[in-house]
C-alpha cells in the first residue's frame, strides 16, 4: 500500500506561482510512475502531468505545458508540481496519484491522495 498526502495549495492571484508537494509514506516510490490530476466543481476529473520513476520523462496536458512542471525526489518520496503563470481555469482540487510501472503515463493509476485546493482569482 502507497499513503499519499497533498499539501501546498491556497488561494492565488492569476499569474501567480504555487508549488503543491505529494508525500509518500509505506512504500518507496522510486518504482513507481507518479501523476498529478485535477477536478473542478462540476467537471470530471482530468490528467495534468506525470513522470517516469526516474524523472527522465514526463507528460503534461496540453492545457498546463509550458506553465507547470512535475518533479520528483526519490530520496525525500516526495512528488512535486511547480504552477507558474496561474490561470483562474487552474482552480480545482488538486490530487497525486501513484501507479506502478517504470514510464510516465496518463491512466491506470491505483494510489490517490485526498487532494489539495488551488483558487485562482481573476
Amino acid at each position: 500500500q502507497v499513503q499519499l498526502v497533498e499539501s501546498g495549495g491556497g488561494l492565488v492571484q492569476a499569474g501567480g506561482s504555487l508549488r503543491l508537494s505529494c508525500a509518500a509514506s509505506g512504500r518507496t516510490l522510486d518504482s513507481f510512475c507518479m501523476g498529478w490530476f485535477r477536478q473542478a466543481p462540476g467537471k470530471e476529473r482530468e490528467f495534468v502531468a506525470a513522470i517516469s520513476w526516474s524523472g527522465g520523462n514526463t507528460k503534461y496536458a496540453d492545457s498546463v505545458k509550458g506553465r507547470f512542471t512535475i518533479a520528483r525526489d526519490n530520496a525525500k518520496n516526495t512528488l512535486y508540481l511547480e504552477m507558474n503563470n496561474l490561470k483562474p481555469e487552474d482552480t480545482a482540487v488538486y490530487y497525486c496519484a501513484a501507479r506502478g510501472g517504470r514510464l510516465a503515463r496518463v491512466d491506470g493509476y491505483d494510489y490517490w491522495g485526498q487532494g489539495t485546493q488551488v483558487t485562482v482569482s481573476s
